[in-house]
């Protein structure tokens, strides 16, 4: 049974995530490319890839930092974004260094698990209990992109 407590808290976390996915998407609309740097194939497959950077980057910044996985995924799309702006020339945001914990597997351990561990962002260094807790909240969030993504694209389409 759903408490009215987790149902308001989805809510409001598919109204944050709506808000900035479609605040990134009117960004990259407005956002003029160079005519004749791309070509059609490449501009399609770019405008996929920042469409799918800016979903996930949109639904870790609705969710914040509670959870490790939407920390995982604004630490590597942050460290992306320092080295795109280093290559373009801009001023670096500095050198964030952060320790990584390699996670060894045991023998017993479940091939799911070691799956898990690679699907979920920040999986490789959680334990077994928390790996599973942020599973559950990832794969909520990645319904709620996909209802979001799925109105969006009925209300366009008519």
């Amino acid at each position: 049974m759903i408490s009215k407590g987790a149902t308001r808290n989805s809510n409001s976390r598919r109204i944050k995530f709506a808000r900035r996915f479609v605040s990134a998407l009117l960004h990259m609309r407005n956002q003029n490319p160079r005519p004749g740097s791309l070509s059609i194939e490449g501009s399609v497959r770019t405008r996929s890839q920042r469409i799918k950077i800016a979903a996930y980057l949109s639904m870790a910044q609705a969710v914040g930092s509670r959870r490790a996985w939407s920390r995982a995924v604004l630490s590597k799309l942050g460290s992306r974004a320092r080295r795109h702006m280093r290559r373009m020339g801009r001023s670096s945001l500095g050198s964030l260094k952060k320790k990584r914990v390699i996670r060894s597997y045991s023998p017993g351990e479940l091939g799911q698990a070691k799956k898990l561990r690679q699907l979920v962002p920040g999986g490789e260094t959680m334990d077994i209990c928390s790996l599973l807790e942020e599973t559950a909240h990832y794969i909520t969030c990645l319904a709620t992109q996909v209802k979001v993504m799925q109105t969006l694209a009925d209300n366009f389409s008519k």
